[in-house]
């Protein structure tokens, strides 16, 4: 892809004459095998959080980090975005080049394809809703789940509602849109400018905007990853237990697609009012397979059926198909609480963040129809 085509976000992303976040060495991500409709890394998730009970069980809580697991397969900024970049494209080409001299090299390791997910790759689908359901007990009625009821009431709006966090924080992106990736950019960084915090504030601002009262947690949960979820779960705690009025709880990850046998990275595009979209998977959970601990699950999938309607009525193409699963993921501390996977680590962070804009506003839609 040329490199006027690059896509930068604010001077966060730069540290003096080279790229900040793409030489961080914080830690070391691994894929894994791929599975064709995407969230396989969940899976991978909830191993490691089985282990980490059981670790914990027995005093010890030095496991090592899980590789996570991805899915296979799968346009300019508009010119308003265009004209808010601190960088010419110029400055762009200097920096890549100035990033190389640094590195000693940014080799081109391997593609990056862009794909658009949707019904093709669902199990169930209803008008515009495309689900996949993993499960190996639960049909999905995806009509008869619309009618029912969702468990949200909001006395005042203003009052703290939704908490967005994330168990793993230091997921980051690519920062340059470049359609090929080099091993020496590691997508993981403590900054909160160009990590999961960058697209979290994002869907704050929109409900924020919107009146709606948020609570940001910027916690960093995965200093290590294992034990992540159950560090996570204690912060949910305090703030549930701080603030009563909290009833959407939304843990904010990214997803990490390679394909093992091409070695092809997957961004999941969607073009949406003719600028990039890093597409989001929104997760919902239930117990099956051994999950327990769930019993009122049927509540949180009934919420995210009814986020991913609003989000394809107001942006199609913006979600990728509900991933339904026999996971837990903190799930079962709300009847309005949701894993989002925001794009992939092939995405670039501005492409994320335009996603946390359209999220969040989608979000403030639905809210405010359970206002009472």
């Amino acid at each position: 892809m040329p490199i006027f085509m690059a896509a930068v976000i604010g001077v966060g992303f730069l540290c003096g004459d080279y790229l900040l976040p793409v030489f961080e060495g914080i830690s070391v991500f691994s894929a894994g095998l791929a599975l064709p409709e995407g969230g396989a890394q969940l899976f991978e998730d909830q191993k490691e959080e089985e282990e980490e009970k059981a670790s914990s069980a027995k005093g010890n809580s030095s496991a090592p980090p899980a590789a996570k697991v991805p899915e296979a397969q799968s346009e300019e900024d508009s010119d308003e975005e265009n004209e808010n970049l601190a960088y010419t494209p110029d400055d762009i080409a200097k920096l890549i080049k100035a990033a190389q001299e640094k590195s000693g090299s940014l080799s081109n390791d391997g593609k990056i394809s862009e794909y658009q997910y949707g019904k093709s790759n669902a199990t169930d689908v209803y008008e515009n809703i495309w689900v996949s359901n993993k499960t190996a007990e639960h049909d999905i009625d995806i009509a008869a789940e619309l009618k029912k009821e969702v468990d949200l009431k909001i006395e005042n709006k203003s009052d703290p509602v939704v908490l967005i966090f994330h168990t793993h924080t230091t997921e980051a992106y690519q920062t340059l849109d470049l359609g090929w990736y080099s091993n020496s950019v590691v997508t993981r960084s403590n900054d909160s400018a160009t990590n999961m915090v960058r697209v979290g504030d994002e869907i704050a601002e929109q409900l924020e905007e919107a009146g709606i009262g948020v609570i940001h947690d910027t916690t960093i949960h995965d200093t290590t990853y294992s034990g992540a979820y159950a560090r996570s779960e204690a912060q949910i705690e305090k703030y549930m237990e701080e603030y009563p009025s909290l009833q959407v709880l939304l843990d904010i990850h990214r997803d990490a697609i390679k394909n093992p046998d091409t070695g092809v990275m997957t961004k999941p595009t969607a073009e949406i009012n003719g600028k990039k979209a890093a597409q989001i998977m929104i997760v919902s959970g239930c117990e099956d397979g051994g999950v327990t601990g769930f019993p009122d699950w049927e509540y949180n999938l009934r919420f995210a059926l009814n986020l991913q309607k609003e989000c394809e009525d107001k942006y199609p193409g913006l979600v990728r198909p509900l991933f339904f699963c026999s996971r837990q993921y903190n799930m079962h501390k709300s009847h309005c609480s949701l894993l989002i996977e925001m794009g992939s680590d092939a995405n670039t962070l501005d492409e994320a963040a335009y996603s946390g804009r359209l999220l969040g506003d989608a979000l403030a839609s639905l809210l405010e129809r359970y206002v009472v």
